[in-house]
């Protein structure tokens, strides 16, 4: 089980953007090889800021209309937003720490 919660086009708004809290939104795939060997990574993010950054996964496959109106055209994507406004974006697979590196400025 993942410590990242699920989000869906029906609840994007209001898991992610309508959040008072800065949130990731891992956009994956349950085919995605990459996707795979980031979800450790995801998690263990969620478990250490958790307190500071809500994590959240969203399965593209499952929910086109948000992924396609953020532009996601490759997973995995990572989107950091903070007041309902995406404030820095990336892509790929990467070690922990450099994952962390990415995100921890924007928390």
């Amino acid at each position: 089980m993942s410590n990242a919660t699920d989000v869906t086009d029906a609840d994007f708004q209001t898991e992610v953007l309508d959040s008072e809290k800065t949130v990731l939104v891992d956009f994956w795939a349950t085919w995605c090889g990459p996707c795979k060997t980031m979800s450790p990574a995801v998690d263990k993010l969620a478990e250490e800021l958790g307190d500071r950054i809500k994590v959240t996964k969203l399965n593209t496959d499952e929910n086109h209309s948000t992924a396609s109106s953020l532009g996601v055209m490759s997973i995995p994507t990572f989107v950091v937003f903070r007041g309902g406004k995406e404030v820095h974006r990336f892509m790929g697979a990467k070690p922990y720490e450099a994952f962390l590196a990415e995100v921890e400025p924007h928390v």
